[in-house]
């Protein structure tokens, strides 16, 4: 899998392009002592991530299918992450919604961290984006207006996701979309702000880069980000720097290429998504109001429950 560029406050190397990845009803926020790898048969690698791997699996027991995300505790360490990771499975764990990739447990031995996840058929929308270039509108629209509901319902749990992408996307078997990696998530009490820089390059949103205080509307800056690269099949500020991406993103440098062709609908949305100041980007409720997606996209009752 290729890979792009992600950038934490700590300013770790970069790369290109980052990774990340029915089920077994166990509690997530405690370990199981009951659960070990002996309680799965372990099938096909899904995945290889920068701390460890994600494998298909089946429950010995209930034959349900998983995906296990086996994290090795010396990468955690030497990268100092395990807090992170604590927190990440904590938010995760306590998600409820159709179109949120559920966590349903985890267990540990003396060298690694088992998460048992909800397994997508689909796999990766990255994937299926580089294979078919970009996608019609009806599927842009689609997606967009699954993930504006389920970052609707993160938002109302006090949750920012920060790192939306093609990659952290997830198609179970009937297509449905599922966000699926929540390392850089925060929970927000009241009013309060951020300030960590976080995230992958592209999808920065101005603020970060100017490592001023953010709060939910950077998931809004990139679901602009994403429809723009879901359509064109290209994120709208990549250039051939750094620097170049950085000064692009602070100029809200946006160009719409004249291939593929993209209505006026679309480019109004992404056009009222990327706004230099927070405070005037599109509401996730006024993007389901928005007529393009009114127009174009197509629910079923999985996504709207």
């Amino acid at each position: 899998m290729a890979s792009r560029s992600q950038i934490h406050s700590q300013k770790p190397p970069l790369n290109r392009r980052p990774s990340s990845i029915s089920a077994v009803p166990v509690a997530a926020t405690t370990p199981k002592k009951e659960w070990s790898l002996d309680d799965f048969e372990i099938g096909k690698p899904l995945g290889r991530g920068k701390f460890g791997r994600v494998y298909l699996a089946r429950e010995v027991k209930t034959k349900y299918i998983v995906a296990l995300k086996v994290i090795f505790k010396e990468q955690l360490e030497k990268h100092g992450l395990f807090k992170q990771l604590q927190r990440e499975m904590e938010i995760q764990s306590n998600l409820r919604h159709p179109n949120v990739l559920r966590l349903y447990g985890w267990f540990h031995d003396d060298l690694r961290i088992v998460l048992i996840l909800e397994y997508a058929h689909g796999g990766e929308l990255y994937r299926h984006l580089r294979k078919s270039g970009h996608f019609s509108e009806k599927q842009a629209a689609s997606y967009i207006a699954s993930l504006t509901q389920a970052l609707a319902y993160c938002h109302e749990k006090h949750v920012i996701h920060r790192d939306i992408k093609p990659e952290n996307l997830l198609l179970d078997h009937e297509g449905r979309l599922k966000i699926a990696d929540f390392g850089w998530s925060v929970q927000l009490k009241s009013e309060s702000k951020r300030k960590t820089m976080c995230g992958t390059l592209d999808y920065l949103p101005p603020e970060m880069l100017e490592e001023k205080a953010h709060d939910y509307t950077v998931d809004n800056w990139t679901l602009g980000v994403l429809c723009y690269e879901l359509l064109y099949g290209v994120p709208p500020f990549e250039a051939e720097s750094q620097k170049d991406t950085f000064r692009r993103i602070m100029k809200v440098d946006l160009r719409f290429p004249s291939t593929p062709n993209v209505s006026a609908e679309a480019k109004n949305l992404i056009t009222r998504l990327l706004v230099k100041d927070s405070s005037k980007r599109l509401s996730l409720k006024e993007i389901l109001e928005h007529p393009w997606v009114i127009k174009n996209a197509e629910y079923t009752d999985a996504c709207t429950n």
